[in-house]
């Protein structure tokens, strides 16, 4: 019973401030700004976007794993060109940052393939393992997956 009582009387004492303001506190109001903000930075729900404030960049900085000893390796590569990471080529095909001002975001549209050896040590073409989107801050979202190696974006220079 004096819990009770007790808790009472602690929040009529925390209530006494709100009621003796003129106005009252609205929590719709507060409910509104915090939807506006997430519906703000949800990519899906902008139906009243302008253009797009970055420009495409011209090199992606990606880095490598390689599993089996455990080594990483920073590489860049120029849109449109392809680099050799271990057996896998890797080619870059556009990449944007965002801007300090907006959510920070960084992605690239990569081409990955898998060279092969005919058994003679001679190369054949390569099996396409991997072609779409990685994004900087994401990178589980659209993984590389090789049993042996991994990739994944850094930085999209211009």
């Amino acid at each position: 019973m004096k819990t009770c009582v007790l808790a009472s009387i602690v929040s009529l004492a925390l209530a006494a401030p709100l009621w003796a303001q003129d106005e009252t506190p609205s929590s719709s109001s507060s409910a509104e700004d915090a939807s506006d903000l997430l519906r703000r930075d949800d990519p899906d729900n902008t139906p009243e976007r302008g253009p797009l404030s970055s420009q495409p960049g011209s090199l992606v900085v990606l880095r490598g794993l390689d599993k089996v000893t455990a080594r990483t390796r920073d590489f860049e590569v120029a849109i449109g060109d392809t680099v050799q990471f271990g057996a896998l080529s890797i080619t870059a095909q556009y990449c944007r940052k965002r801007p300090p001002e907006e959510t920070p975001e960084t992605y690239a549209f990569l081409q990955v393939n898998d060279r092969r050896t005919d058994g003679f040590g001679v190369d054949v073409e390569g099996e396409p393992i991997f072609s779409g989107w990685m994004f900087a801050s994401r990178p589980a979202q659209n993984p590389l997956e090789h049993p042996v190696y991994d990739v994944w974006v850094i930085d999209c220079r211009a």
